[in-house]
């Protein structure tokens, strides 16, 4: 499905992404012997960058299997065009590029064998490992993959610094401190550091 835009008049009172596509993908049609339908269990849209909801598909008022939907978001307030918001939506069996869904919602899906659900979902764990990851002031950490910055330094190990909440890297060599942007979602590990102790002679 391609993208559905539209001005803030046609989303039918709801001041937010999240909240008028909880609204979408909740509904009950009648059919022939009953109803079918569908019904969100939990969503996320921080930002109103990326939904992410676990939906149950509805059988005559009971629940039936638990399947993610995924919805790209447009959210332009200041639109001149009156394209204040659109989606677009896709659900994980198409295998969507999108993997930062929560662990919440992960954890209600129902088991699948369809190959593109499994390996996303795969992602969107792995992802969540590496954001588990800790790190403490003085860690030297080592990119898998060297990064380029501005001032034309590239760099695969750092020292962090934390301050607080805030993390900087600093180069061994240079000293020079840099950010790197979604650090925590990158691959990395850490450098063991050999420790060596005084002897001490009785």
């Amino acid at each position: 499905m391609g993208w559905l835009t539209m001005p803030f008049t046609s989303m039918g009172g709801h001041p937010t992404a999240k909240a008028y596509l909880d609204a979408q993908f909740t509904y009950t049609h009648e059919v022939e012997g009953g109803t079918k339908g569908l019904r969100v269990l939990a969503s996320s849209c921080p930002q109103n960058r990326t939904y992410y909801a676990a939906t149950q598909v509805m059988t005559n008022g009971i629940g039936r299997e638990i399947f993610a939907i995924i919805c790209k978001v447009h959210w332009c307030p200041n639109s001149k065009t009156g394209e204040h918001f659109g989606y677009k939506d896709m659900e994980e069996s198409m295998g969507p590029y999108e993997d930062d869904c929560p662990r919440s919602i992960l954890d209600l899906l129902s088991p699948t064998d369809n190959e593109y659900a499994q390996a996303w979902r795969t992602r969107c764990r792995a992802r969540l490992e590496r954001r588990a990851r800790k790190l403490q002031h003085g860690d030297r950490v080592r990119l898998d993959s060297p990064v380029k910055f501005a001032n034309g330094h590239t760099g695969s190990e750092f020292i962090v610094e934390k301050r607080g909440r805030r993390l900087s890297l600093r180069d061994p060599e240079t000293s020079l401190r840099y950010r790197i942007t979604r650090f925590m979602d990158l691959p990395w590990q850490v450098v063991p550091v050999t420790k060596i102790h005084k002897t001490i002679f009785a």
